[in-house]
């Protein structure tokens, strides 16, 4: 990390087959944190691009359309992974279903990797659910970028990512019929 060899096998959680590999979080995504408008900056005339705001602007299907602006500054493109930061749906995750995106200060954006399957990513981040809540901060819960950042995240190959989120859907699937 920054250019030094850390030992982290105090760390490792659990064994990973050889052809996967650990590492910080930090190191193989780009997080975008959100930046908030004030009113005048906003509308809900449809003028501009969409302004997504916090935990209630995200649904399990995607992005609910409420709010949009002319002057968006930190754009989430579709496919990122958006990860709620701030407030009562603090650790809540959606992968952005629209073309782009403002993100409020409420909201972090994991951008779009070809590298990895966002999926996959989203799956990371929903299984540690617990331990990224843990972190949480402050009177109004947050998350803040060095606990995302530093979370380990075992790596498969691309293929792998693939098949472990086809089976994630599979068995939840099944669940559902129950």
């Amino acid at each position: 990390m920054d250019g030094i060899d850390r030992c982290i096998d105090d760390e490792i959680p659990f064994e990973i087959p050889d052809s996967w590999v650990w590492a910080r979080f930090g190191q193989v995504i780009f997080l975008l944190s959100g930046t908030d408008f004030n009113p005048k900056e906003y509308n809900d005339t449809q003028k501009g691009i969409p302004y997504i705001t916090g935990a209630s602007s995200l649904s399990e299907n995607g992005v609910l359309l409420n709010r949009w602006t002319e002057t968006a500054r930190v754009i989430a493109n579709y496919g990122d992974v958006l990860l709620v930061c701030k407030g009562s749906g603090y650790g809540k995750t959606v992968i952005c279903d629209i073309e782009e995106a403002h993100i409020a200060r409420q909201i972090m954006a994991i951008k779009k990797f070809i590298t990895l399957d966002m999926h996959y990513v989203r799956l990371f981040l929903q299984a540690n659910f617990d331990k990224i809540k843990s972190k949480g901060q402050g009177v109004i819960p947050g998350i803040d970028r060095n606990s995302v950042m530093n979370l380990l995240f075992p790596i498969p190959p691309l293929s792998e990512q693939r098949r472990i989120v086809e089976k994630q859907r599979e068995l939840f699937d099944k669940i559902t019929l129950i």
